[in-house]
C-alpha cells in the first residue's frame, strides 16, 4: 500500500473516533425518560335527595329544606332516594314529617320520614307506645326550653288532706313527642316561643298513670333531663296510682288531693269527689 493511502486511512479512523468519543461527552451518557402523563377517571355519579339544612324531629319537608346532591355511583345504597327511580320526590315528600334528626347533606331515607296524610303523630309513635297530652305553662315547662324528643321528669305537686304540699315523680325519663307552641309578645315588645301543650311517648301503663295524677294535682310540671339519660330506663311511675287486682277491680276516690281504694267488682275508674 502506498504511504498516501495509508495516511489517509489512518486520519479517518482517528477522525471517526473522535467523533464518537464527541458524541459521548455531549450527551454525558444520560438516559432520555419520557414524562408520563396521568389520567383521572371521574367516578360516575347520580343525583341523591338529601337535606338542605339539620331537621329535628317533627319538622316539615318542603322544598328548602331537601334537595338533590350528586353522590358516586358506588357510594349509593339500598334506601337512597335517586333522581333516576323517583324524579317527583321534591313534589311527593313536600310536607312529610322527619320521624328522626337530620342533619344537612344527609341522604333522605323512607324510614326517616312520615307521610303527610293527617295520621303524622300515629307514624311518629313506636309500636306499644301511647300518645297523652298535658297542659303546660312557661313555670312548668322548664322556662319554654322543653322541646320535641327532650327527656323529662313529670312531677305532681298536690295538697294533701291537712293542706300542706306534696311533690313526687310520677314519670322518670319520658319522651316528648310534640310541644304545640305559640307566639306570645311580652310588655317590651319582643316575642318569645312558648309552649302549651306536651304530648309524652308513654307506655300504656304509664298513660294511666298521668290520667289519675292530671285529676290528683294542683299541677303538673316537667324536669328536664340530660340527654346523656336516653338510656335510662323509662318505665319508672307512680305504680300505686294504677288500678288493679287479682279477680277484683279496685275503684280509685280521689278526695280533697287524697286517694281512698275500694274493691269493686266492677271495672277500675278513677273517681274524683
Amino acid at each position: 500500500m502506498k504511504p498516501a493511502r495509508l495516511i489517509i486511512l489512518t486520519v479517518a479512523v482517528v477522525a471517526a473516533g473522535l467523533a464518537g468519543l464527541l458524541a459521548m461527552r455531549l450527551t454525558g451518557g444520560k438516559t432520555v425518560v419520557q414524562e408520563a402523563k396521568e389520567i383521572i377517571r371521574k367516578e360516575p355519579t347520580v343525583n341523591v335527595l338529601v337535606s338542605a339544612e339539620n331537621l329535628p324531629v317533627g319538622s316539615r319537608l318542603n322544598e328548602k329544606s331537601i334537595r338533590w346532591m350528586a353522590w358516586p355511583e358506588g357510594g349509593v345504597t339500598e334506601g337512597f332516594i335517586t333522581e333516576s327511580a323517583r324524579p317527583q320526590a321534591l313534589a311527593e315528600l313536600n310536607g312529610a314529617v322527619v320521624r328522626l334528626p337530620m342533619f344537612a347533606g344527609e341522604p333522605v331515607r323512607a324510614e326517616k320520614v312520615a307521610d303527610s296524610s293527617n295520621r303524622i303523630m300515629s307514624s311518629i309513635l313506636p309500636s306499644g307506645k301511647r300518645a297523652v297530652a298535658t297542659e303546660i305553662s312557661v313555670a312548668t315547662g322548664a322556662g319554654g326550653f322543653v322541646l320535641p324528643n327532650d327527656r323529662v321528669d313529670v312531677i305532681m305537686v298536690r295538697k294533701n288532706t291537712e293542706g300542706r304540699y306534696l311533690t313526687e315523680n310520677v314519670l322518670n325519663n319520658i319522651r316528648v313527642l310534640a310541644i304545640d307552641q305559640h307566639i306570645e309578645e311580652k310588655e317590651d315588645g319582643s316575642k318569645a316561643v312558648v309552649g302549651t301543650t306536651a304530648t309524652l311517648e308513654l307506655t300504656p301503663d304509664q298513660a294511666k298513670v298521668i290520667a289519675v295524677a292530671q285529676q290528683m294535682a294542683d299541677r303538673l310540671t316537667l324536669a328536664l333531663r340530660s340527654v346523656a339519660d336516653v338510656q335510662e330506663p323509662d318505665t319508672t311511675a307512680a305504680d300505686y296510682l294504677l288500678a288493679g287486682g287479682d279477680g277484683k277491680a279496685e275503684v280509685q276516690v280521689i278526695k280533697s288531693g287524697a286517694i281512698v281504694t275500694g274493691n269493686s267488682s266492677s271495672s277500675s275508674t278513677p273517681v274524683q269527689r
